[in-house]
């Protein structure tokens, strides 16, 4: 029998089979973390041998890799992944769960056309958390440590807060399970698209295809995705695809060297004040004296928002404080 004329059945066989409950297997189990987890091993795998193609290797003057600045990522990626399972299993799930019992709109069936449904659902949601999570201050005080490295490699992909479920990014796809998605399978959508990011934060990879590069998020997308050149900040926010980008007016061409990192580039190892020092300086700017409103404003504005009137360094619009240069395509 022809291998690839049975492929989407056996696709459409696996899809179905891990989102349906059966004997023995808890039905609240985060599908989104134990995927993840499963794909642990391929994600080092490609760590190691992007690092031995990268090592001592420079771009635009700055080393691919830098061992401190990648233990930090995975460290932080570690304590994020058993983290997130904890408050995903204690106050995330319950919540979905609850919402799918008592207020879906219809009971949705799993098949290979209402889950590429339910996939690409999830994509638009995870472009709305991820635009504002670099648009309102509260999310953003957990997504900033994503782009706290000034090195992009596939260990930048590693990088995430531990405090994203406190945040409420997962409410960002409560609508999937109001629609009549299960939430184990809106979950499990979800992980097929976060797997698909690990692979675009290289600079391995050049730009590709002109058809890919119209429809796909892809590495040289990413890159000017975490870049903090003018031209590049708060563009790119597509997951798996470049399309909603295209639609909604946020996207940018990687078109000049990218200088990785923040504005306000924060200078440390430890994993505690890299998860929340952007918490502790919205919480100073809430605390300091003014109106109400205006105290309040920090936690919903803009994360580069400041009071009228105040001239503070501490939280300046954002801006590369590098001069731009210029963009060798051989070495994105």
């Amino acid at each position: 029998m022809n291998l690839l004329s049975t492929l989407p059945d056996l696709l459409s066989a696996y899809v179905t089979s891990s989102l349906t409950p059966f004997g023995g297997v808890d039905p609240h189990v985060d599908w989104r973390d134990a995927f993840l987890m499963l794909l642990s091993p391929l994600f080092f795998a490609v760590v190691v041998a992007e690092w031995l193609r990268m090592r001592g290797e420079k771009r635009q003057g700055k080393a691919v890799y830098d061992w401190r600045d990648s233990l930090d990522s995975m460290v932080l990626g570690g304590v994020y992944t058993w983290v997130d399972v904890v408050l995903v299993l204690v106050f995330v799930l319950p919540a979905m769960n609850w919402l799918y019992a008592h207020h879906r709109l219809a009971s949705i069936e799993l098949t290979p056309l209402s889950f590429a449904a339910l996939y690409l659902g999830v994509e638009f949601c995870y472009y709305w958390f991820h635009r504002a999570s670099h648009r309102v201050r509260w999310f953003w005080c957990a997504h900033v440590v994503h782009h706290g490295s000034e090195h992009m490699n596939f260990t930048a992909a590693m990088r995430q807060s531990w405090l994203y479920s406190f945040a409420g990014n997962w409410l960002f796809y409560l609508p999937m399970v109001w629609i009549g998605f299960e939430p184990k399978a809106v979950l499990l959508a979800l992980s097929f698209n976060l797997a698909y990011q690990f692979f675009v934060h290289t600079q391995w990879v050049g730009k590709l295809h002109p058809l890919i590069e119209l429809v796909l998020n892809t590495p040289s997308h990413h890159r000017a995705h975490h870049g903090r050149n003018e031209r590049y900040i708060d563009k790119n926010y597509g997951g798996t695809l470049i399309v909603f980008d295209r639609l909604f007016g946020t996207f940018v061409e990687e078109t000049e060297a990218v200088d990785y990192g923040l504005v306000r580039q924060v200078r440390t190892h430890n994993p505690l004040w890299l998860t929340l020092h952007e918490w502790a300086d919205m919480i100073r700017d809430v605390m300091r004296p003014g109106p109400l409103g205006l105290r309040l404003k920090h936690i919903w504005a803009p994360p580069e928002w400041q009071r009228p009137g105040t001239q503070a360094a501490d939280n300046r619009a954002h801006a590369s404080e590098s001069a731009p240069r210029p963009h060798d395509p051989a070495h994105p």
